[in-house]
C-alpha cells in the first residue's frame, strides 16, 4: 500500500506547532468576501456539490449490495432483462458517475474562489511589504521574502485542496459509514470500522512524525554535501595549490555517508509505514468479512450485505492511503503560511500620523533644525545638523566618506525618523505631511542607478506612469539620451537587463535623470549622481544636471568637489557635524577641510591626465 513519495518537503522544527485556528481565522475573510456575492454563491455551490458527492459515494456500496442480492435471486433470463437487476446496476453506475461529476463541479466552481483568495493574500502581503520601513528591508533578504509569499500562497492552495475538500469530508464520511453500518448490521460493524480507522490514523501520524525527523537529517546532509562540493569546485585553484584533492574527497564523502545512512532509514521507515497501514486495513477488513460470513450462515445477512461491508472499508482506505504525505504537507503548509502571515504582523516604522495632510503646491523650502540621528544607539551619525535650502536655491553637502551625507537624504525622504530635532518643508514638519505627497515633491537621481529589467521606455516612464509618449521623449531629450536611444535597433523598447546591466554607467545615469525630469518635482536631490563616472561623462552629465535643476530647490550630495562649484552654498560635513559653509571661493579662502579636500582632488586629477 504505497503511501507517499519520498521527496515530500519537511517542515522546519520551529513550525511543528503551527496555529491552525489562527491561520483559519486569518484566511476566512478571503474565502467569504463580504463585498463579492458572486464568490459567496460559488462557495455555497461548492459545499453543496461536496455534500452531494459524498452522499453519492456513500450510496455506491449500498446499491452494489442491492445489485448483488438481486442477481443472486434470478430465476430466469426474463428477470434479468425486465426486472430489478437492470435498475440496480444502472443505479450503481449513476452513483459512481454522480460522485465524479459532483467532485468536478465542486473543483471547477471553487477554483475562482481559491485563486481570488490566493491573489488577494499575495497582494495584501506585497502591499504591506512596501509599507514597511527601509530598515526592515535592509535587514531581510529579498529572496527569503519572495519565498515566504510563494510558499505561503502554495500552502493556502494545499490546505484548500487536501484539508477542506479531502481530509475533513473524509472524516465526516467515516462517521456516516459507521452510522450506516450500525443501522443496517449492528454496532459491532461500526466499532470495527471506527477502531480500524482510528488505529490507522494514529499509526500513520506516529510513524510520519518519526520519518520527518529522519528526513530532516537527510536534507541537512544533502545540503552539507552540496555546499562542500560547490565550495571545493569554486576554490579549485586553491585546492590544487595545496595538493588537497584527497582532503576534499574525504570531506564530501563524510557528508554523503551521512546522507546515505539517513536515506536508507527514510526508505526503511516508508516500507514500515506502508506495511503497518496495510496490516491495519486488511485486519479490519478480514475481521468484518468473518463477521459477515457468520451472519450469512445464520441468515441475518445477505451476500449483498457482505459486499457492502467490504466495499465501505476499502472505500475509506483509499483517501487515507496518502495520509502520511498529507499530514506532513499540512504541517509544512501551516509553517509556510505562518511565515507569510508573520510578515503582516510587522509594524511599519514610519507611518502617517492622524491628521497628516498633503503637501499641496510646495515652494521647496527645506530646513533641518538641530537634527540628531543614529541607526542604532551605538552608532550616532548626525550631531545637531542645522541648515536651510531656500526655494529655488542650490545647496551642496560635501565631506569625507562616512561623514553622514547620504543619511541626510534618507531623513529628508522620511525613510527614517530623526532621534531629535526638526525637519520641515515649507515650514511644515515632515510628520505633519503625508509620505506620498512628500516624495511626490522630490525627484531623486541616486548614486547607484538601479533600473528595472524592462524596456528603456518603461524605466523612463516610471517617473510618471501616466505620462504620454511625447512627454517621455521630451524627458529623454532633456537628459540628452534621446538620440542614443533612437539609434538602438529596438529604440525605446530595448530591454536594459537585470539592474540595467546592458547599459553603461553614463547611460543609466541619463535614464535616471530622464525619469526624475518626467516626474517634474519641486525639489531635486542628487545623491552623488556622478561619482562612479569617468571625468568626460561626469562633466557632460553635470552640465545636464545644472540645466534641469535651474530655478528649483536642489540639494546635492557629492564626493567629487568639481560637481558642486556652481552651488549657491556648500556645507562641509565631518563626523556628523557641519564644520564649514559658504560658496566655493569662500571655502577655498578659509583654508579649512574643504580647501584641503579640493587640493587633494586636484592633485589626483592632474596625476590621471595624460602627459
Amino acid at each position: 500500500m504505497k503511501t507517499e513519495p519520498d521527496t515530500a518537503p519537511v517542515s522546519p522544527s520551529h513550525g511543528e506547532n503551527g496555529n491552525l485556528w489562527k491561520t483559519c481565522a486569518l484566511l476566512l475573510p478571503f474565502f467569504w468576501p463580504v463585498e463579492r456575492k458572486d464568490l459567496k454563491a460559488r462557495v455555497v455551490v461548492a459545499v453543496v456539490s461536496l455534500v452531494l458527492a459524498k452522499l453519492a459515494n456513500l450510496t455506491v456500496p449500498l446499491v452494489l449490495g442491492w445489485a448483488v442480492d438481486t442477481l443472486s435471486n434470478l430465476e430466469d433470463q426474463m428477470d434479468l432483462l425486465f426486472g430489478i437487476p437492470i435498475a440496480a446496476l444502472t443505479a450503481y453506475g449513476l452513483s459512481r458517475f454522480s460522485y465524479i461529476v459532483f467532485n468536478e463541479i465542486r473543483d471547477a466552481v471553487f477554483s475562482r474562489v481559491s485563486q481570488h483568495a490566493v491573489r488577494q493574500v499575495a497582494i495584501k502581503v506585497f502591499n504591506h511589504l512596501h509599507a514597511l520601513s527601509i530598515r526592515f528591508h535592509l535587514e531581510r533578504k529579498t529572496g527569503a521574502l519572495n519565498r515566504f509569499i510563494d510558499r505561503g500562497t502554495t500552502g493556502i492552495q494545499f490546505l484548500l485542496s487536501f484539508v477542506a475538500f479531502n481530509i475533513l469530508p473524509t472524516l465526516f464520511e467515516v462517521l456516516l459509514v459507521c452510522g450506516i453500518l450500525w443501522y443496517l448490521y449492528g454496532i459491532s460493524y461500526a466499532l470495527v470500522t471506527a477502531v480500524t480507522i482510528g488505529i490507522y490514523v494514529w499509526l500513520t501520524f506516529g510513524i510520519t512524525a518519526w520519518r520527518i525527523r529522519i528526513r530532516r537529517k537527510m536534507n541537512d546532509a544533502e545540503n552539507e554535501a552540496s555546499t562542500r562540493q560547490v565550495d571545493s569546485l569554486l576554490n579549485f585553484e586553491t585546492v590544487r595549490y595545496f595538493n588537497n584533492e584527497s582532503h576534499e574527497l574525504t570531506r564530501v564523502d563524510e557528508a554523503l555517508k551521512t546522507y546515505e545512512q539517513a536515506a536508507v532509514k527514510s526508505r526503511e521507515s516508508l516500507s514500515l509505514l506502508n506495511v503497518s497501514q496495510a496490516a491495519v486495513v486488511i485486519s479490519g477488513i478480514t475481521i468484518m468479512l468473518i463477521m459477515a460470513a457468520l451472519n450469512i450462515r445464520n441468515g441475518t445477512m445477505t451476500v449483498g450485505g457482505f459486499v457492502v461491508v467490504n466495499t465501505y472499508l476499502m472505500q475509506l482506505s483509499i483517501p487515507l492511503n496518502f495520509l502520511g504525505t498529507v499530514y506532513r504537507e499540512i504541517r509544512q503548509a501551516l509553517v509556510d503560511m505562518e511565515n507569510m502571515f508573520t510578515l503582516l504582523e510587522e509594524v511599519p516604522e514610519i507611518k502617517d500620523l492622524p491628521g497628516a495632510r498633503p503637501l499641496g503646491s510646495p515652494r521647496g523650502d527645506i530646513r533641518f533644525t538641530d537634527v540628531h540621528f543614529g541607526y542604532d544607539a551605538q552608532r550616532v551619525i548626525l550631531h545637531g545638523i542645522s541648515f536651510q535650502v531656500k526655494a529655488g536655491e542650490k545647496v551642496a553637502i560635501v565631506g569625507p566618506t562616512g561623514a553622514g551625507k547620504s543619511t541626510i537624504s534618507r531623513l529628508l525622504l522620511r525613510f527614517y525618523e530623526p532621534n531629535s530635532g526638526r525637519i520641515s518643508v515649507d515650514d511644515l514638519n515632515l510628520q505633519e505631511i503625508t509620505q506620498a505627497s512628500l516624495r511626490d515633491a522630490i525627484g531623486v537621481v541616486p548614486q547607484d542607478t538601479v533600473l528595472f529589467n524592462d524596456t528603456i521606455y518603461y524605466n523612463i516612464a516610471y517617473g510618471d506612469p501616466s505620462a504620454d509618449e511625447q512627454h517621455i521623449y521630451d524627458a529623454a531629450r532633456t537628459a540628452r539620451i534621446h538620440d542614443f536611444i533612437s539609434q538602438l535597433p529596438s529604440g525605446y523598447q530595448t530591454r536594459v537587463g537585470e539592474r540595467g546591466l546592458k547599459l553603461s554607467g553614463g547611460e543609466k545615469q541619463r535614464v535616471a535623470i530622464a525619469r526624475a525630469v518626467l516626474k517634474n518635482p519641486t525639489v531635486f536631490f542628487f545623491d552623488e549622481a556622478t561619482s562612479s563616472l569617468d571625468s568626460a561623462t561626469e562633466t557632460d552629465i553635470q552640465t545636464n544636471l545644472d540645466e534641469i535643476s535651474s530655478g528649483r530647490s536642489t540639494l546635492i550630495i557629492a564626493h567629487r568637489l568639481s560637481t558642486v562649484v556652481s552651488a549657491d552654498r556648500i556645507l562641509v560635513l565631518d563626523d556628523g557635524r557641519i564644520i564649514e559653509h559658504g560658496a566655493h571661493q569662500q571655502l577655498l579662502a578659509q583654508g579649512g577641510l574643504y580647501a584641503g579636500l579640493w587640493q587633494e582632488q586636484e592633485k589626483e586629477r592632474e596625476r590621471r591626465q595624460p602627459v
